[in-house]
């Protein structure tokens, strides 16, 4: 495409529908002169592809492959889980003729509350940035895009449309930066602001972040878009070097361009590096491929790198497992595991094994209780009546509790660290009935264990994907080693 002159033959109304998203997924088109439009799916772990266009949630997208998220993968410290993970998602885009992914996700965890904690690589800058590049590396080698987010200091979800993130400039740029600049100069081809203010200025009308730093200084050459819903001023925002508002459709922000035109407010040059930026996404992604993308491989690595990340707590020697041996397992979480987080990150599988299913498939023996409703937080006493009753012949039993969708969440800030109280009292009343216990835990952040110095074993999960069944049942029974890092 000659961008500089097709930017030329555009209309001001052209040049506006371009800087603007259509359909919540897409780019609008102009068919005049034969511009095509580009198809985003949310990432990161993973693509949610909406089927009729709008938000249509989990239940209305396309199966895709829920590989183990940030706050898991992170934890093996191995940037070839992420380059796998990239491509393999770059594929099942091929599949569904998505352009962009809206992933990977980076921000430092500043509060261990944060809602959206389990989406993001964190903790450290250094080993965040790699991640994240490595992954971005996984996608773009497969001629997909890329749209790192969220930028930048995004670390609360309470009040996330209107926070303001007050950071003096050392630990901005030593902590906060350090993890974006790091994915830039690893060559990203977009990035996503976030919906908080910075010192005051919203991060889609911050000059300083959008050009100083991430143009001027790190040498981006890119396209900045906006989280849905994140813009504020389109005026302000163009002149700040935010390029493409999401999910656009806003017929107020058309007019704030047409108007700023008009009377000198915005000046053309601002508005044309932005349909520049547009048009070289367009020109270098808006391709067609073949369908390249293996669910069932998929599924397998899936697995694999949800073994690799584990982190074993605690072992007194009670694992691995007997296969042979029959158990007592107990926890809503072995039927009903949680293997993703909630939110726009939401995926429908194309297959999915819990441990329920893993112990199946293995032949192996146990019996079961509930002990606790994994969509519910108060104690049911039947439950544990339940469970312990059954629990009476066992000297050794299997607890699975975690964080849920009820308590972990996009969109809102945890209260507490505490596991659930039915969850707590479970455990408590099973150690308190002479068993050894060894515990499995899923979760995108970190929790209190009050009882981590009564139980023989903590194996810590995360949220491991669609395959964490299969993963959890050979980590237990010693097929495979849990590597992971604590973290």
């Amino acid at each position: 495409m000659d961008i500089k002159g097709t930017i030329k033959r555009l209309t001001v109304e052209e040049k506006a529908a371009l800087v603007s998203g259509t359909d919540f997924m897409y780019t609008n088109p102009v068919p005049r002169l034969n511009i095509q439009h580009l198809r985003m799916s949310d990432g990161p772990h993973g693509l949610r592809v909406q089927t009729e266009g709008g938000d249509n949630g989990v239940t209305g997208s396309q199966p895709a492959t829920a590989f183990p998220t940030a706050a898991c993968t992170a934890s093996g410290w191995n940037e070839e889980n992420l380059y796998k993970i990239g491509r393999a998602m770059a594929k099942e885009c091929h599949r569904y003729g998505v352009h962009v992914v809206l992933g990977p996700s980076a921000n430092i965890k500043r509060n261990p509350l944060a809602g959206r904690n389990f989406e993001y690589f964190s903790e450290d800058p250094y080993l965040a940035g790699k991640l994240a590049a490595a992954e971005v590396r996984g996608i773009q080698s497969e001629g997909v895009g890329v749209s790192a987010k969220h930028f930048a200091l995004n670390n609360s979800e309470n009040y996330r449309f209107m926070g303001d993130s007050v950071c003096d400039m050392r630990a901005a740029r030593e902590i906060y930066l350090k993890v974006f600049e790091r994915i830039v100069k690893e060559g990203i081809s977009k990035l996503m602001c976030a919906y908080n203010k910075i010192n005051g200025e919203y991060c889609s009308q911050n000059k300083w972040l959008l050009t100083d730093v991430l143009r001027e200084e790190w040498g981006f050459d890119g396209l900045v878009m906006t989280d849905w819903g994140a813009m504020h001023d389109r005026v302000k925002s163009l002149q700040a070097g935010l390029d493409l508002e999401m999910p656009g459709d806003t017929a107020i922000c058309r007019k704030w361009i047409l108007d700023g035109i008009k009377d000198g407010s915005l000046s053309v040059s601002d508005l044309d590096k932005a349909v520049e930026n547009v048009l070289s996404m367009v020109d270098k992604y808006a391709k067609q491929f073949k369908d390249d993308c293996d669910f069932e491989e998929n599924d397998r690595l899936a697995c694999k790198i949800a073994e690799d990340c584990a982190v074993l707590l605690k072992n007194d020697g009670i694992l691995p497992l007997d296969e042979g041996e029959e158990l007592f397992v107990c926890g809503d979480l072995f039927e009903k595991m949680r293997y993703q987080g909630a939110g726009s990150s939401m995926i429908n599988p194309a297959k999915l094994t819990t441990p329920k299913n893993a112990f199946d498939g293995m032949g192996v023996k146990y019996v079961f209780a509930r002990g606790y409703a994994e969509n519910k937080t108060d104690t049911e006493q039947r439950f544990i009546d339940e469970a312990l009753a059954l629990a009476e012949p066992f000297k050794k039993v299997l607890v699975f509790a975690g964080l849920t969708d009820y308590v972990e969440s996009e969109g809102c800030d945890r209260e507490d660290m505490r596991l659930p109280h039915n969850q707590l009292d479970l455990v408590d009343a099973l150690i308190n009935a002479g068993k050894e216990v060894a515990v499995v835990l899923f979760g995108g952040s970190p929790v209190e264990l009050p009882f981590a110095d009564r139980v023989s074993a903590i194996l810590n999960m995360y949220l491991p994907g669609q395959s964490g069944g299969r993963a959890c049942a050979n980590l237990l029974f010693g097929r495979a080693n849990p590597s992971g890092n604590r973290m």
